[in-house]
Parts: C-alpha cells; structure tokens; sequence
C-alpha cells in the first residue's frame, strides 16, 4: 500500500493509516464514544505534539469525527438527531461560544461542481442575522442576546482570478468577525465514511488540499481570528478503491503478495490518483447533507442566546 499516496482530509483515517508499530503514537489522544439513540459514533483526535503532527500530516489541533451511517438516507428526523449532535460539538468548539459574536460562515467549493457543491448550499440555508442586527438592533428578533451572523460564497480561483484566502482577508477586514466557520467537501480514505461523515476541526482548512489543488490555508494563522473548519467527505480517488480490492483479494488469498503487486503496476496507480470517484445519487445526497450540516450550525450559533 506504500506504493502510492492515500489522499484523505480525514484525521481520523490519517490516525488508522499509520503503521501498527505506531499505533501508540506519542502526541495524539484519541477519545471515542457511540451515541446509540441516534446511531452516531462520535470520535475525537487530538494532535498536541509537533512530531505527532508531522507523522500524521495534519495540524496540531482537535478534530471531532462524526459517522453516520444513515446520514445519506432520506430520513427528516434522523437527518435533525444528526443537526443537533453537530450542533453540540461545534458549539463546544467555539470559542467564546457563551458570549455574543459575530460569525462569518465561508462555503467553499464549485456550485457548478456537485460533489465539490457543499459549502455554497449550506450557506444557503443559513440563518443570516447580521444585516438586521445592524440595521434594527436586537428587538427584531425579540431577544436580548444573539450573535450577528454573516456569510459569503467565494467561488474558485479559476471563476475569481483570487486566492479564496485573499477573498476572506478582505471580508475579514471590513467585517471583523470573532470567528470564522469554513464549510467545504472533503475527500476519504473509505468509501464507507463516504457522504456519511463530518469533521470539526478547529484547525482550520487547506481549500482543495485533498485532492491535491492545494491553496493558500485558512488558519488563525493567515486570517488572524479563530477558524473552525466543517468538512464532509464526498469522493474518494480511484487508486484508494483499486487498493481497497485488492486488501479484500489478499484475505481471500493468502499467497496474493498486494504491496508487491501494487509496486509492479506503480506507474497505474499513479495514474489512478489523479482520479476522483463519487456516488451516482450525489446531487440528491448533497441537497440533504448540505441541508443537515447548515441546521446544526443554526443550531449552534442560537444556543444560549435569548
């Protein structure tokens, strides 16, 4: 398997990837527990050491994984258990979360592209309170406290002519938002975790990096706020599929040599990796997953405001 690049913006496939002699990396806590009533297995990896970080190739930092099976069903309540499971975590993550804020909501990707559609159709089903708070203050919505909340839909470079990071600074800048939530597709390791998985993450977010287009980051580091990045898996490179067989092959077959196989045909897999795959239904999948993830960060941002 060594013979070519497993691409996943998932930490915790970054974590199983590693080599069972590393198994007990130093650096890297893993916290796991199963919600059974809403049938979520909730996994948190918390990468605190630089060496850590660098095995794994991922920023130090903690990242909340949420797998759902039956996220991509058509089921209403159970797509609503998933928002306020998400909405949950990503509120433990917020910084400041007890206070009023002002948020800015990024959705990246290509709405012309559907598996890269995610971030623009969550934003599109945001509740945006920003404008309103500033023109008619609180008393529009009758409460007391609530955070203003923004959003934007950068695009892509080659729509733009821009860096998405040049794009936000100047949002950023005009703005000033106390946080920021980043909102993208993201690319798997398994195609079990495929459009049924979400990440938090308070690291931050590489736009594209997953299927190798990689751009300038978005960090506390680059945009000088908090970055909280929300990712779903939504395809999977070939070569990852082809690899997967081929494990299956060799506990069927016990004389099937799977790494030599893959180092003789390298020039194939290479290839292979410039290839992404995704499901037949994905146009259907996004509207609802987009939908899902976009209701917990409602959820989340109205928690604790009256």
């Amino acid at each position: 398997m060594s013979s070519f690049q497993i691409r996943t913006d998932l930490a915790l496939e970054a974590r199983e990837s590693i080599n069972e002699s590393e198994k007990e990396l130093r650096g890297v806590r893993v916290e796991e527990y199963y919600r059974k009533e809403e049938d979520i297995q909730v996994t948190k990896v918390i990468v605190e050491s630089k060496n850590a970080a660098k095995t794994m190739g991922k920023p130090m930092g903690t990242y909340v994984t949420m797998e759902a099976p039956a996220l991509v069903e058509p089921d209403e309540d159970y797509h609503r258990e998933i928002s306020e499971c998400l909405a949950e975590e990503l509120y433990k993550m917020l910084p400041g979360h007890e206070e009023e804020q002002s948020i800015l909501v990024v959705g990246l990707g290509n709405r012309e592209v559907t598996a890269d559609a995610l971030g623009p159709q969550v934003v599109d089903n945001l509740f945006i309170t920003r404008h309103v708070v500033k023109l008619y203050g609180k008393a529009a919505y009758n409460c007391d406290r609530i955070n203003q909340v923004s959003s934007i839909e950068p695009g892509v470079m080659a729509k733009t002519g821009m860096e998405t990071a040049e794009i936000i600074k100047g949002v950023i800048r005009e703005t000033a938002p106390d946080v920021v939530i980043v909102v993208d597709a993201l690319a798997a390791r398994s195609t079990k975790r495929l459009n049924r998985t979400i990440q938090i993450t308070n690291t931050g977010i590489q736009p594209g990096s997953g299927v190798g287009n990689h751009r300038n980051a978005l960090t506390q580091e680059s945009l000088g706020v908090p970055v909280i990045a929300i990712g779903v898996p939504t395809v999977v490179d070939a070569a990852t599929i082809v690899g997967d067989a081929l494990e299956k092959l060799l506990q069927e077959d016990n004389e099937f040599d799977c790494v030599k196989y893959m180092g003789q045909h390298r020039h194939a897999f290479t290839e292979l990796n410039n290839m992404y795959m995704t499901g037949k239904d994905i146009d259907a999948v996004i509207k609802r997953v987009s939908f899902t993830v976009s209701e917990g960060i409602n959820i989340a941002l109205e928690k604790g405001m009256e």
